[in-house]
């Protein structure tokens, strides 16, 4: 059985990729703010990635059919708040995370469903297949949904996550992050991404988040401290807008945009 490759080996692979992306941009070639389908330093993604043409759906409604439902009721006025669905506090750094949802001309996407899930602040997500040695917390689950309003805002309170191991690589850690799940008017047009949080120094050695090698696309994904959302007392506050298309779109993973 061979061993798992080193932080050092992961370090050199996405250093190389960023060295021949910065030659493609030096050779005039265009910015590439989605990553390639396989990205070596991320093991798994030789697994999971497309290998075939897509299949095109002749019928929409068919997929509408056998697609996710997520809430057993309508969208609730508490919802946006992670911290306020078990009968006591959960553990952690309480924030407040908000920003908007723009199309490519900076207009508001109104009544967007955005859906979010997060490990708790150890590090742990609530769910049977993640065996992590951290503790689960009694008083959150880590999911949460909003709509965004008529300026195309939404807005969360929830606790900052932990970083946590994962088995791409030996002694392999994953920056905070919070997925982000976007709909459209329908199923089908679900767009995931994350959110990272500055000045992790965890940045360059995650994989996921170096596989996209353009410095501003990867720069995107960073929410800013906004000390004016702060709730004394209560949360610190980051701002983070999410882009659905356009040069200055957010990575969406499955590289749509």
């Amino acid at each position: 059985m061979s061993l798992p490759p080193t932080q050092e080996l992961i370090s050199a692979e996405i250093a190389d990729v960023r060295e021949r992306y910065a030659r493609h941009l030096t050779d005039g070639g265009d910015p590439r703010p989605h990553p390639e389908r396989s990205y070596p330093p991320y093991r798994s993604s030789a697994l999971r990635h497309p290998r075939q043409p897509l299949v095109a759906v002749d019928d929409p409604e068919m997929v509408e059919l056998s697609g996710p439902a997520f809430g057993v009721t309508d969208v609730t006025e508490l919802d946006h708040d992670l911290t306020r669905q078990h009968p006591g506090e959960p553990l952690g750094e309480r924030i407040t995370v908000t920003g908007r949802v723009l199309d490519r001309e900076g207009r508001p996407v109104r009544g967007q469903l955005v859906e979010i899930w997060q490990a708790n602040a150890s590090g742990r997500y609530a769910h049977q297949r993640d065996q992590h040695p951290a503790p689960l917390d009694p008083n959150f689950t880590g999911v949460g949904r909003c709509l965004t309003d008529e300026q195309g805002g939404y807005r969360f309170t929830t606790v900052k996550p932990g970083a946590y191991p994962w088995r791409n690589h030996h002694n392999a850690w994953r920056p905070a992050h919070i997925h982000f799940s976007l709909f459209g008017s329908a199923f089908t047009q679900r767009l995931v991404t994350q959110m990272y949080f500055p000045g992790d120094p965890l940045f360059a050695y995650d994989p996921i988040l170096q596989s996209v090698t353009d410095d501003d696309a990867r720069r995107r994904l960073v929410a800013d401290y906004d000390h004016s959302l702060s709730v004394p007392e209560w949360s610190l506050g980051y701002r983070w807008d999410i882009v659905l298309d356009g040069p200055a779109a957010t990575w969406i993973e499955e590289g749509r945009r």
